[in-house]
């Protein structure tokens, strides 16, 4: 089965989002690949209006290059699970702006961290009961769910270090509570590897899953950190035959997006990386 692949902005532009969404468009034709993920509150300012989308939804279209996800850093700092209701609501009304862009530029799928037990690398951010993060993130969910339904965008639960939905059945339960098409999955294949394989999440949520994040992770003794993060989508964990082949079986059809943040240079990790990028693109490319 022929996979649409896709890169992810940061490795083209950084996280400043200073590259134009026209210039990391051209990036990815010259690369050879389906598309590319442009990221909200970056590339995409959270005040873009609908003709400047419109605009970039035309090139990348006039360059044969699919917009299907878009991602965002924001949640980090802005929680849909926070016990605090003044920052939920803004992270509610930064969702509206997320979903409303992503519906002028025709982008199928957005990325979303609902909330976050833990922010380990941000000691300034509260650690959260796991209930709360469940329910806040649940109420905030449900009232922006007539909105992605009526852009007929979906909403995308991204499996991340945030020590919530921490196993397939988890986030399996978690999505079916909605009980809407809208909101689904964006399954990180190397988000899972410290404590599980991505093979059997993908088994697990079936058709839950919208979108697919390709990385790689090496652990260390029983675990790992965010070093495990390498800067080649070939060498670590990941058995992306096996990854394929329980995609397929699911008829997966959505967008297959390599992102790559070299954790593993830090502390002098430097992002945009070209090299990288091309490096990245062709690796995916001979995967999927």
């Amino acid at each position: 089965m022929k996979h649409y692949k896709a890169i992810n902005y940061w490795v083209l532009g950084g996280f400043a989002g200073e590259k134009t969404a026209f210039a990391a468009i051209d990036d990815t034709k010259s690369m050879g690949l389906d598309g590319i993920e442009l990221t909200f509150d970056g590339c995409i300012k959270t005040d873009i209006t609908e003709q400047a989308c419109r605009e970039i939804a035309d090139y990348a279209k006039s360059q044969s290059i699919g917009l299907r996800s878009m991602a965002t850093g924001t949640y980090w700092g802005l929680s849909l699970g926070s016990p605090d209701s003044v920052e939920r609501n803004k992270a509610i009304e930064f969702t509206h702006k997320y979903l409303q862009a992503a519906h002028w530029l025709g982008v199928e799928n957005i990325l979303v961290v609902p909330g976050a037990v833990q922010v380990a690398w941000d000691p300034s951010r509260p650690v959260v009961p796991y209930q709360d993060v469940w329910d806040n993130s649940t109420e905030s969910l449900k009232l922006l769910l007539p909105l992605a339904e009526n852009f007929k965008v979906n909403i995308c639960i991204e499996n991340v270090w945030n020590k919530f939905l921490l196993s397939p059945v988890e986030m399996k339960c978690y999505i079916d509570q909605f009980k809407s098409d809208f909101i689904g999955s964006y399954f990180d294949v190397g988000n899972v590897l410290p404590n599980g394989f991505p093979e059997h999440w993908i088994a697990i949520l079936g058709r839950r899953i919208k979108a697919v994040h390709f990385k790689n992770f090496r652990g260390q003794d029983c675990g790992g950190g965010l070093h495990g993060f390498g800067d080649d989508l070939t060498d670590g964990e990941v058995n992306f035959k096996q990854v394929i082949a329980e995609l397929d079986k699911t008829g997966f059809k959505g967008p297959i997006t390599a992102e790559m943040i070299p954790f593993c240079r830090l502390p002098d990790m430097v992002l945009p990386d070209m090299e990288l990028a091309r490096n990245t693109a062709r690796k995916l490319k001979e995967i999927a």
